[in-house]
């Protein structure tokens, strides 16, 4: 897929508040210190399309982009450790939950895990939460270029083994990284073809 044109739509405290959901919508996700901004950033090939910071947490609204016209992307808050309240974190949470289960143009949610990590319980968590709930997603493992390849590999499969532990089969996966552009084009890839999927099959969305 190539990028033409990706523009910021709006920032939401709600959910209810998003863009009409008239488009096919792919929405990204993942621990407050995943890499999230900087991997859109990446994607969409700008510097400073999706905010990035040190500071873990930044992003605490939905925000929407437009991408080429046709579909939105959306960078959700992320869950787990943040520098914020718990009143703060349990809106956070319940922010995500919403938007989730009600968003009915979400196609497809990509959870973002740490490819430097073991398989950390939050993420099993939310991956359970998702297959319970019926939410379709995909793994994207970020940060592949901090590892050596043996390392990586064995990481990736200790998340694999986990999982497999309660489910039969895994949803797709994606190693990444933002720093070298890697896995980028696969996960538009993705995107391209279930688009194309949706307008042969003329899907419409509505409200």
């Amino acid at each position: 897929m190539v990028i033409k044109t990706v523009e910021f739509v709006k920032s939401s405290e709600k959910w209810q508040n998003c863009p009409e959901p008239t488009l096919a919508e792919y929405a990204f996700i993942g621990r407050s210190n995943v890499g999230k901004s900087s991997l859109i950033n990446a994607m969409m090939n700008r510097k400073d399309l999706a905010k990035t910071s040190q500071t873990p947490g930044k992003t605490q609204l939905i925000n929407h982009f437009i991408v080429n016209e046709k579909w939105y992307l959306t960078d959700l808050p992320g869950y787990g450790y943040a520098k914020v309240s718990k009143v703060q974190r349990k809106d956070f949470e319940k922010l995500i939950t919403n938007y989730i289960l009600n968003r009915k143009n979400l196609v497809n949610l990509f959870v973002l895990v740490d490819a430097r990590h073991n398989p950390q319980k939050i993420d099993l968590e939310f991956m359970e939460w998702c297959g319970e709930s019926g939410v379709p997603f995909s793994i994207v493992f970020t940060k592949a270029d901090k590892l050596k390849t043996s390392v990586l590999t064995k990481n990736i499969e200790e998340y694999k083994n986990e999982l497999l532990k309660f489910w039969e089969e895994l949803p797709q996966c994606f190693v990444t990284s933002a720093e070298k552009k890697e896995g980028c084009d696969d996960i538009l890839q993705l995107i391209e073809d279930t688009n194309t999927f949706l307008e042969k099959n003329k899907v419409k969305f509505e409200n």
